[in-house]
């Protein structure tokens, strides 16, 4: 089935910059619905420190991909393509203009372009190297990769533990680098992708990450991670503002220190995110004020 008159509106950027808000407005806009494209408000078990939309929010404009899945389910840039091309297609028989937004570029990217075919990984292999991360850190996924794979070394992530456990456990599996299955071809899509990329200055945006991280706190975050103790192995849950307060109730650090460390690994986490979207030339940059401005460029196709 062809949809060459749809048009698929992604709303882009760092965390913390105000993206729900702009992507509610344009859906309210176009009358339509959203697909989420973050890697982890679609896990049912995590809600504030993710920033999953408020029920309010929910309520205004119908979401997808939210709260969908479990953290003890496998979630992929490949799982979240199939998922997001199939609500797509579904939503196309009702709306001529679907929603999209997040901050996982990964996941944008494999939705616009398609994902090169990597094969299966045993389980054991890798539950074995989140294990002997866990045990043994940073450092010692960077000497295994160092050694295994040079390729991913040379070019990689190597600061991101989840890149550098993947090309590990590909590379232990099949013997050859991850970057190897890169191969560059990029999908056809049968409907139209507009890209909106929203950001603000570095100090305005760093202001309010800090903000919502306190917001996030009085709303009742170290809570949830304590519900989650009992998961915290689980690969979903190595991520910023778990990761963090996970060690403060294993007693490594005040709860303090934990609250400055999320802030600071949030910060870091947006400045890799707009990296990633500032190399997408397609990408078109609003102030998340700018809504006029932005519906104009959501109905541009020249743009």
């Amino acid at each position: 089935m062809l949809f060459s008159h749809k048009t698929v509106v992604i709303v882009a950027g760092p965390t913390g910059v105000g993206k729900t808000a702009v992507a509610i407005q344009l859906a309210k806009h176009f009358q339509t619905e959203i697909i989420s494209a973050d890697s982890r408000q679609c896990f049912k078990e995590l809600n504030i420190g993710v920033a999953r939309p408020s029920l309010n929010e929910l309520n205004v404009v119908k979401h997808h991909f939210i709260a969908t899945h479990s953290v003890q389910q496998e979630m992929t840039a490949a799982i979240f393509e199939k998922y997001a091309l199939e609500k797509t297609t579904k939503l196309f028989e009702q709306h001529n203009t679907v929603m999209m937004v997040g901050g996982t570029g990964l996941y944008i990217k494999t939705f616009c372009e398609g994902l090169d075919m990597i094969p299966e990984i045993d389980p054991g292999i890798r539950q074995n190297i989140i294990g002997l991360y866990d045990e043994n850190g940073i450092d010692w996924l960077q000497k295994q990769l160092q050694e295994k794979d040079p390729l991913f070394n040379a070019t990689g992530e190597m600061q991101n533990p989840q890149r550098m456990m993947r090309a590990l456990e590909i590379v232990e599996s099949t013997g050859k680098s991850i970057l190897s299955f890169h191969k560059g071809e990029i999908a056809k899509r049968d409907f139209n992708i507009i890209k909106i990329g929203i950001e603000l200055p570095r100090e305005e945006l760093n202001q309010q990450i800090n903000t919502r991280v306190g917001k996030m706190m009085e709303a009742g975050l170290l809570e949830e991670v304590v519900g989650l103790v009992h998961l915290k192995n689980l690969n979903a849950l190595q991520t910023v503002g778990y990761a963090e307060l996970f060690d403060h109730l294993d007693g490594n650090i005040s709860l303090e220190e934990a609250i400055e460390k999320i802030k600071i690994s949030t910060r870091q986490y947006a400045k890799r995110q707009l990296t990633w979207f500032r190399k997408d030339k397609a990408m078109q940059w609003f102030s998340p004020f700018q809504l006029k401005e932005i519906i104009e460029a959501s109905t541009n196709l020249e743009a």
